[in-house]
């Protein structure tokens, strides 16, 4: 099975109830995905975001909305969230056949000193990234556990996709 890797630049939603809107911004990805590789096939549309008191807190600007972004999840438990949307062509049929959800993962943070974010803010893992941290890199020394799919904080929840689409494993 050959894969094609588009990237669609797309107007996202950011305000709303965060499970509504990371499904929304994952369809609108795997529609615009879909459209410049030419309308046919499976088309994959992911969106994650960190959520935290119901409310989304997206990828910061600048180093300030970093330390901003990680000194209010510093000792807090907050969930990360992604829509996964699939996109294919039902047989006899232009129109795709949609199958989404929504993954869950709750991670909590360690009490971050000054120290641990300066370091981790120096690195600059932090640049777009939802929340202002990577789980699989130097951001692991910010966390002190999770409740969910590891692959889910990383952006992409494999277990879900592989329920959605089994048959990519084939």
């Amino acid at each position: 099975m050959a894969f094609e890797v588009v990237v669609p630049d797309v107007a996202e939603v950011r305000s709303g109830d965060p499970g509504v809107v990371v499904l929304e911004n994952a369809r609108r990805k795997a529609h615009a995905g879909r459209a410049e590789a030419g309308g046919e096939g499976l088309a994959l549309g992911v969106d994650t975001d960190v959520a935290l008191d119901g409310r989304l807190l997206g990828k910061p600007d600048d180093e300030r909305g970093a330390r901003e972004r990680l000194e209010t999840l510093s000792g807090r438990t907050h969930e990360v969230l992604s829509g996964v949307v699939l996109l294919d062509t039902a047989i006899g049929s232009e129109i795709p056949v949609e199958r989404s959800a929504t993954a869950r993962t709750e991670v909590t943070f360690n009490e971050l000193d000054q120290a641990t974010i300066d370091l981790y803010l120096a690195s600059e893992e932090w640049r777009d990234r939802a929340g202002a941290y990577a789980i699989q890199g130097l951001g692991s020394i910010l966390v002190a556990g999770l409740q969910g799919d590891f692959s889910n904080v990383v952006g992409l929840p494999v277990t879900l996709l592989l329920q959605l689409a089994p048959n990519l494993i084939e």
